[in-house]
């Protein structure tokens, strides 16, 4: 679809396309334009390369300088964001914090090394090739020892038990993460641990795979799989600044917002139907993928069902869990 400057903006801002998503790109290349010609004028004796030197510099510093935007953050902060390998995340530590028995992945996890441990490093996997269902039943157990909205806490509904592997989602992605980081495989009918993590886990014990579940968890895995959504919204690309976002003011309206004001495309991305527009299938998307199948699992934050009230706006809002801060500090000012 070609968008002319003057049409709706697909977004459903109401506003221009010239006005709103195209916006910021020709701010950028017009502000460009502008340094090229301002140093020409001034200088119109710089070789070509003293005037990439200077263009280079004036790039450079617009490039740290903060974007409202961007809630403050610089095009190079969030460049870093967006494309760094997980180990070389800049302007946030991640820690792996002391105790993580709250949280609901970690103690799934805990429980199949257990398992495997216990049995010279392996355990049968079902005919199907799922987890067993006495650590289904175990796992289960632990249900009212997490923090989770109200809701979860009924066995029929919630995300955190379930009768079998294909109906308990935080165990099965916890199953899926464990494969991706490299902790567990499949072989024979069997799940084993590898030797490596065998060592690890005796010596450093379930904190030895944090990082590398959260890895695996931010980086390499599909957040998609458990819903029947078709969109490919990338969402996974912004998870540390939904994240640092979240953090500052745990309310879901201002975090849809802000996203949408950092990253136009992703409304672009979002195509209308006759049930949701862009913003409210981009709300519905971070929702689902972000704040219920991510920070829940990891027992970060928790968050009530939605209530439909009529004639009646309520304001959603996560509650951090201590496992969030001790997890991540951030550190964005210049």
């Amino acid at each position: 679809m070609n968008l002319g400057r003057n049409n709706p903006c697909p977004c459903g801002s109401g506003k221009k396309y010239k006005r709103c998503c195209m916006d910021r790109g020709s701010k950028l290349h017009a502000e460009m334009l502008d340094d090229v010609e301002q140093v020409v004028a001034m200088s119109p004796n710089l070789t070509f390369d003293e005037l990439n030197v200077v263009i280079q510099k004036r790039n450079d510093e617009r490039n740290n300088r903060p974007d409202p935007d961007f809630c403050g953050l610089s095009p190079s902060q969030m460049g870093n964001w967006l494309y760094a390998p997980f180990n070389e995340l800049a302007w946030v530590t991640i820690c792996t914090p002391e105790v993580l028995s709250t949280s609901p992945v970690m103690r799934y996890l805990a429980l199949i090394l257990d398992e495997a441990m216990q049995n010279d490093g392996s355990f049968k996997a079902t005919s199907k090739g799922n987890l067993p269902a006495k650590l289904v039943k175990q796992s289960s157990d632990f249900l009212p020892e997490f923090a989770v909205s109200q809701f979860e806490r009924h066995i029929s509904i919630s995300e955190f038990s379930g009768s079998n592997e294909d109906k308990f989602n935080a165990l099965h992605y916890t199953r899926i993460l464990a494969e991706i980081a490299g902790v567990i495989y499949r072989r024979s009918g069997r799940y084993h641990v590898k030797k490596a993590a065998q060592k690890q886990y005796q010596s450093q014990g379930i904190r030895a795979f944090f990082k590398p579940m959260l890895e695996a968890a931010t980086m390499k895995y599909n957040w998609g799989y458990l819903d029947s959504w078709e969109h490919n919204i990338d969402l996974k690309t912004v998870w540390l600044f939904m994240l640092w976002r979240l953090q500052t003011h745990a309310s879901v309206e201002r975090l849809i917002d802000d996203v949408a004001t950092a990253f136009p495309d992703l409304l672009l991305e979002c195509q209308p139907d006759d049930y949701y527009t862009p913003m409210e299938l981009l709300s519905t998307l971070i929702e689902s993928r972000f704040i219920e199948r991510f920070l829940q699992y990891w027992g970060f934050v928790t968050i009530d069902p939605k209530r439909f009230l009529p004639q009646e706006h309520v304001s959603r809002k996560v509650q951090i869990q201590s496992l969030l801060t001790q997890t991540f500090q951030f550190n964005t000012q210049h």
